[in-house]
């Protein structure tokens, strides 16, 4: 029970270290739109900024840089990725993207092969992905929400990723979390995406620490979609 109680402790930022790996030194990429660029907030009060700032609560050495967006979509980020990881390389990279492709109406076919390149080139220069899942409001359609919707959890099955379902879960819906576009989080949202990122970002992290026990073993295993 007392090991359960401390892993819950460190999975939500409420306990100084993790015993979950020892690895302290890594570097974390963000690649995404104007939902991880802090847009319409304060200064420093981005879910990036938030996430930086948690992990140096578990040690200083972690290292996070932050190259989404605003306007962002994922044939950007194809194009940017592979000059990124060559100036930071990371040893995860969380890929944020898709957003507006969707609300743009891009066919579900072209978002999957920007995403699938994107993965293939991280893994190509040994970061590891971490795909964070996308929706889109109900007034584009139920197929393609649907098709939208499924195509992170189809990508994360081809290949064999670490997935965040839903960078909004949980408040999605609530207009009082939403900026006055009802589109852009407010700050009072950024630690709730935190909060949806951070067990799957756990579970990353031990892949990049080689020797330590297996995320399974750990008993914080986020399983891939089958």
């Amino acid at each position: 029970m007392k090991k359960l109680l401390l892993v819950i402790l460190c999975l939500f930022g409420m306990f100084p270290f993790s015993p979950a790996w020892s690895r302290t030194d890594a570097t974390i990429m963000v690649l995404g739109d104007s939902l991880s660029a802090g847009y319409g907030l304060p200064p420093g009060t981005g879910w990036v900024n938030l996430l930086e700032r948690r992990l140096h609560g578990l040690s200083p050495d972690y290292k996070v840089i932050n190259i989404s967006i605003s306007g962002e979509i994922t044939l950007g980020g194809r194009n940017r990725i592979e000059p990124a990881l060559k100036d930071h390389a990371p040893d995860i990279v969380i890929v944020a993207l898709g957003a507006n492709d969707g609300l743009q109406g891009h066919s579900i076919s072209s978002i999957y092969e920007n995403l699938e390149a994107i993965i293939r080139i991280c893994k190509q220069h040994n970061s590891v992905p971490l795909l964070v899942g996308m929706q889109l409001p109900p007034n584009y359609g139920i197929s393609y929400t649907q098709k939208f919707r499924d195509l992170y959890l189809r990508l994360a099955r081809d290949q064999h990723l670490q997935l965040a379902p839903f960078l909004m879960e949980g408040f999605g819906d609530q207009l009082a979390f939403f900026q006055p576009d009802r589109i852009h989080p407010t700050s009072a949202a950024q630690e709730k995406i935190l909060d949806n990122i951070w067990p799957t970002l756990v579970s990353a992290l031990t892949q990049t620490d080689g020797g330590n026990p297996s995320v399974k073993e750990t008993g914080i295993f986020t399983e891939s979609p089958q």
